[in-house]
């Protein structure tokens, strides 16, 4: 009978704000209210008995965050653009196909009709502990993340190991995106890379209230190749177990002259990948990919978040890297 009640949604009062100020307001004068875009992982975490926000502000009625829109400086993708649409957008696909490639990978057709793009680059951290019902989660001890004093993953340490799995966010990193974040100090714009932290249960270097309302990918990195690519369990549906997102470009000796390499699910955070200005100026071969490959591998640091061991883990996404350079690398030899 217990399962029965906690599969049911409880009650909260829904808000729908027309506009930005509307809905920080809300978020100001509403005790324990939550933002709501898409919904596709956040309704399922108050079924589960994780999330029992009292009140939901539905940010999908404001126009601000609707559109993609080419600027001066580059493409602008607002943060409730669903993610069909990135993923049949021609210009997002033509100028930036890793994102492009994101947006299909995420979950299935049906879910990518609501989730949105916000929603995905500020996806909850998620563990094999944490994402259960709540008789499961009570019958196993809370965790960490979730009304408990111990990390199940790393029982020695005082930190939450729960891994960020948004397939969008490494796309965007990897071509060097900005955010727009609207708070009390009205809109700002910084780094994506700069809204994650390396902690499981605090994820987000967000305020108190504020919100991504848009994406903005620059010129400078368009129309270069670029890919994205995971691996799940099922072919569709799950979230990623590592993924990774692969841009460059060559100069006219047909040598590196941009590489940027990004991660997702195998860390509390998206990382991009260091040390990659070792291959500037180089052609790409057995040695150079090996080592493309050692540095993921280095640098991936997955815990037992999820049922496959972190090791498979570190081993594939460092396999994904290694696979998608090469191909990339080909495509442009092939071209020039």
């Amino acid at each position: 009978m217990e399962r029965t009640k906690m599969e049911l949604l409880p009650n909260f009062k829904l808000h729908r704000p027309k506009d930005l100020s509307s809905a920080l307001k809300l978020k100001s004068n509403e005790p324990h209210s939550r933002y709501l875009a898409g919904g596709t992982d956040l309704v399922v975490n108050i079924r589960r008995g994780i999330e029992q926000p009292k009140n939901l502000i539905d940010l999908t009625s404001i126009e601000e965050v609707q559109e993609i829109e080419e600027t001066k400086s580059g493409l602008a993708i607002g943060s409730g653009v669903t993610l069909n649409r990135v993923r049949d957008s021609a210009v997002v696909k033509k100028l930036y196909p890793a994102v492009a490639d994101a947006a299909k990978a995420i979950a299935g057709p049906t879910h990518q009709q609501y989730g949105t793009v916000g929603g995905n680059i500020c996806l909850d951290t998620r563990c094999l502990f944490y994402n259960q019902s709540e008789w499961w989660r009570k019958s196993n001890d809370y965790c960490l993340k979730e009304r408990g004093e111990i990390c199940h993953v790393a029982p020695g340490g005082k930190r939450c190991f729960a891994a960020f799995s948004g397939d969008l966010s490494p796309a965007l990193l990897v071509h060097g995106a900005k955010v727009e974040i609207f708070g009390k100090n009205g809109a700002q714009e910084m780094d994506l890379k700069n809204i994650y932290k390396n902690d499981g249960l605090d994820h987000l270097n967000l305020q108190e209230g504020e919100f991504v309302t848009r994406v903005i990918l620059p010129k400078s990195t368009a129309n270069q190749k670029s890919r994205y690519k995971k691996s799940r369990i099922r072919g569709s549906i799950d979230f990623p177990l590592a993924g990774t997102a692969v841009r460059i470009s060559l100069d006219k000796k047909k040598t590196i002259s941009e590489l940027s390499i990004a991660l997702t699910a195998v860390n509390p955070y998206p990382q991009i990948v260091s040390g990659l200005e070792e291959l500037m100026g180089k052609k790409i071969g057995k040695v150079e990919l090996n080592m493309v490959q050692e540095m993921v591998q280095k640098q991936a640091k997955p815990m037992r978040t999820t049922t496959v061991s972190p090791w498979y883990r570190r081993r594939v996404v460092g396999s994904i890297s290694k696979k998608l350079l090469n191909e990339l690398y080909s495509e442009l030899r092939k071209a020039n």
